[in-house]
């Protein structure tokens, strides 16, 4: 090997292991937020804690937005972009509405199945084709999501009928993302802080609670945090490619297990795990299928989706 080729492979190594490191890091926050979100939803409404959190999310995107002299003006395909805010609001109302009643490790195993949902409708939406390896692949991942929801007369909830429906929004969510691919994220994640802001300035007096300085100071946390964690995800996947970060975005469950313990002492039961593991193989199967097609040429490479929620 030529000294260029060894130095251009120690540059794609090393690429790599620090977009590791920022997916890792990434979903650790998202962790985090998820954990103040379920926190703060204990005593403020999801309609008071999304303004909150939209209006410090918002005090950061901006000035970095003019930073970067990204403008500020309604993009093309406006009506899409406004089909994506809305499923956006949808899914995280859904999300913070969901941890409200179940363990943080429940409501994230629906979520993970976001990529099995979006396997499923590009087919139809996006006119992507499926074989039969990807056919068995979201077979077993819904076979995943029955066995978390364990649906009987005894054991279904409305909460879990809650966390569904957001990782369903969550999942069309990421295929209008696909469709808006050549926009920037400033304005993606712009949006999005626009339509939470929107419908917490709707929502929130309807139940709103006077918030201590603890607490309000937890709620402008929550945006600053979960901006943070965009950045590391979105720079991870700009370094090094999505094949190789995506699937360390399904540590997301070990912490929701560990973090909803020692702050909650949520216990997740048995079949919730077995359903989560069911999950996490079925993704990690489409990924490499996924990839495996874009290397052939069938797809574009650019098809692989992060799956942190967007909460």
């Amino acid at each position: 090997m030529s000294h260029s080729a060894s130095q251009s492979a120690k540059k794609v190594r090393s690429g790599a292991l620090v977009g590791i490191g920022l997916m890792l890091l990434g979903t650790f926050m998202f962790s985090v937020n998820d954990v103040m979100g379920k926190w703060l939803v204990a005593t403020y409404s999801v309609g008071q804690v999304l303004l909150l959190r939209s209006i410090a999310a918002l005090a950061i995107l901006l000035p970095l937005m003019h930073r970067q002299n990204i403008p500020l003006k309604v993009p093309p395909q406006s009506w899409l972009h406004a089909v994506r805010i809305l499923l956006s609001t949808l899914e995280v109302a859904c999300f913070y509405w969901a941890v409200t009643y179940l363990p943080l490790a429940d409501v994230m195993t629906y979520y993970l199945a976001a990529p099995i949902y979006v396997a499923a409708f590009a087919v139809f939406w996006l006119g992507e084709k499926i074989d039969r390896p990807r056919i068995l692949a979201i077979g077993v991942g819904f076979i995943g999501v029955l066995i978390a929801l364990r649906p009987s007369t005894a054991t279904i909830s409305w909460p879990a009928f809650i966390a569904l429906a957001g990782s369903v929004f969550y999942s069309l969510l990421m295929i209008t993302t696909r469709k808006l691919r050549d926009t920037d994220d400033g304005t993606l994640v712009l949006g999005q802080m626009l339509g939470n802001l929107i419908f917490g300035i709707a929502v929130a007096p309807f139940a709103w609670v006077t918030p201590r300085w603890l607490d309000l100071a937890g709620l402008f946390l929550l945006g600053v945090v979960s901006m943070a964690a965009h950045a590391c995800v979105n720079r991870s996947l700009k370094i090094a490619p999505a094949s190789v970060v995506a699937p360390y975005q399904y540590t997301l469950i070990i912490w929701a297990i560990v973090l909803g313990y020692l702050a909650f002492g949520d216990i997740v039961e048995f079949w919730t795990l077995v359903g989560a593991a069911v999950i996490c193989t079925a993704g990690l199967v489409l990924l490499l299928l996924e990839r495996e097609a874009a290397r052939r040429g069938r797809v574009p490479k650019d098809i692989e989706e992060p799956v942190l929620p967007e909460a």
